[in-house]
């Protein structure tokens, strides 16, 4: 089973500050471990909101483009995308034809933190595009089954085949299953408490996570107790993905 363990943002990365190499090192230690244990999938962090967009979709297809900062409404996720584009806007074109495939009404687009973007190393002079992630929120139908229909998979994937001819390159896609089947781990002064869902709508924005491969969400809960203590996060929630 796949398994996606996501953090979530706090007024330090919003600021723009920049991880320290103590905490860089951290990160890079879990994942190492994660690695040997043959669980460690992917991961990425998300710039701060105000390098990004919030994307509303009303029933009409009317779009409404609010450009960052913003701030927490409904933060959560029913998956994402992350695609290699030359400009912001062209990601939001990309995402736009997305929401409208899976019919998503609220959509955050950010760029995906690089490394020399925290400062290791500087960016090669060759690359002319970054990555976006496009955090596509849950909806009353997504919650209650998060499979896409058949049409809506050919749909995806013909949108894939087409980005390169448009300047866009996709790298991934998820879909994450419905919070019922899913775990949150919240941070405070007395520890960290854990919820099993559904969870109510949070109002924590994302700042980051990993896919790592598990029997089970009680084997993950392990890994994402020490995830929040490393990055100190107000919030973890783990959610399994479903394979598109």
């Amino acid at each position: 089973m796949r398994f996606i363990v996501m953090h979530k943002t706090d007024a330090r990365w919003e600021a723009g500050q920049r991880p320290s190499q103590e905490l860089i090192g951290s990160v890079g230690a879990l994942i190492g471990d994660l690695a040997k244990a043959g669980a460690f999938k992917d991961g990425a962090g998300l710039r701060a909101t105000s390098e990004g967009v919030r994307l509303e979709f009303a029933p009409d297809g009317e779009r409404t483009v609010t450009p960052g900062p913003f701030g927490g409404e409904n933060e959560l996720p029913a998956g994402f995308s992350i695609i290699r584009a030359s400009s912001l806007d062209a990601a939001i074109e990309w995402a736009t034809e997305e929401a409208g495939i899976l019919g998503a009404t609220e959509v955050d687009v950010r760029p995906v933190t690089e490394p020399w973007d925290i400062g290791m190393g500087a960016a090669p002079a060759e690359i002319t595009s970054r990555r976006y992630m496009a955090v596509r929120k849950a909806t009353t139908s997504t919650e209650s089954s998060a499979e896409p229909t058949q049409a809506q998979r050919s749909a995806l994937w013909g949108l894939i085949a087409r980005a390169r001819g448009n300047g866009v390159e996709h790298v991934t896609s998820e879909t994450l299953a419905p919070s019922r089947r899913g775990r949150r781990l919240i941070n405070s002064r007395n520890g960290v408490t854990m919820f099993d869902g559904p969870f109510l709508e949070t109002k924590e924005l994302l700042a980051g996570y990993m896919i790592m491969t598990a029997g089970s969400i009680d084997e993950v809960t392990t890994w994402a107790e020490r995830y929040i203590g490393i990055v100190e996060s107000p919030e973890v929630d783990i959610r399994e993905l479903v394979d598109l």
